[in-house]
Parts: structure tokens; sequence; C-alpha cells
């Protein structure tokens, strides 16, 4: 089956928000696929966090 994706964008990547990024989404039946950080050149800290979901399309 095809794969449908989803792609969540944040700009709080605490721990607690990308916990309950994760949790949202997986919960609906997603699966983590990958997590991606935008980096600031000023800082060590990511600016921003990617996280990729993916699940078979439901073809109806």
């Amino acid at each position: 089956m095809p794969l449908e994706y989803k792609v969540v964008e944040t700009s709080d990547v605490s721990d607690v928000e990308l916990e309950r990024i994760l949790n949202e989404w997986t919960a609906q039946g997603w699966k983590l696929d990958m997590m991606q950080f935008a980096m600031r050149d000023s800082s060590k800290r990511p600016a921003m966090a990617f996280v990729t979901f993916t699940r078979e399309e439901s073809g109806g």
C-alpha cells in the first residue's frame, strides 16, 4: 500500500513539546518516520523541529 505522510513543524523544541507531538500523532495511528532540526548560527539549541510520520493510505 502507498504511504501517506504527515509533517508537524514546531518552534518549541523542548522535550515536553516533542513528547506531546509524538504521543498525539502515534495515538492516531501514525508511525514516526524521522525528526529533523533546524539550527541557528548563534546558538547550539535548535530553532525548529520537523517531525515526520507515515501511515498506510486508507484507500477510501
